[in-house]
This record gives C-alpha cells, sequence and structure tokens, in this order.
C-alpha cells in the first residue's frame, strides 16, 4: 500500500476516537455507517462528472476526496487496506473479464 494510504488510514482510525467538534473523520464516524455509505456515493458521483465534464485538476481533486471517504468506510467496517490489496494481488494474474464471470456463477 503507498505510504500516503497507509498513514492516512490510520489517522482516521485515530480520529474515531476524537471529538466531532474538532475532526471530521470523527463526525462522520459519529453519524454512522449510513451517512458514510451515503459519502462515499457522493464522492463518487462527483469523481465521474469530473472525469466527463471537469479538468484534470477537479478530477484529481474529486479522486482523492473518494479514496478519503472509502478509508473512512473501511475503517467504519474494520477492514485492514491489506485485505484489499490482497484481494487485487490474488486478480493480478486473471484476466478481468474471466475474474467477473467468476464472481456472476457465485451469485
Amino acid at each position: 500500500m503507498s505510504r500516503v494510504l497507509h498513514d492516512l488510514y490510520l489517522k482516521i482510525k485515530e480520529r474515531k476516537q476524537a471529538s466531532p467538534s474538532t475532526s471530521y473523520s470523527a463526525m462522520l464516524f459519529e453519524r454512522g455507517t449510513d451517512h458514510i455509505c451515503q459519502k462515499v456515493g457522493e464522492e463518487a458521483v462527483e469523481t465521474v462528472i469530473s472525469a466527463l465534464r471537469g479538468t484534470k485538476r477537479e478530477l484529481v481533486e474529486e479522486s482523492a476526496d473518494l479514496i478519503y471517504h472509502l478509508l473512512v468506510l473501511w475503517a467504519d467496517a474494520e477492514v485492514e487496506p491489506d485485505s484489499v490489496w490482497d484481494e487485487l494481488r490474488k486478480r493480478e494474474n486473471q484476466s478481468g473479464l474471466q475474474e467477473k464471470l467468476q464472481r456472476d456463477d457465485n451469485n
């Protein structure tokens, strides 16, 4: 995992214990999983819109917001980023189409 992502994830986890009046992350945790999921969705839509209509700079900014909120969601769900990286590593020698077919077969 990138050092930046690792450090940010650790900081987000620390903020679970902070006061919501002084920490945006703590405020998100206090509002709960539904609110965090809503924020991830909003940021995903804003990222897509900036890719379609915005500048490269806007895409970078919205992507950063999306990644931050995704890390908050992982921390809320107690998902360690290494679990996600491991899943990506498992898929790296497999075509995306093959992997998708296997997931569709499991549903």
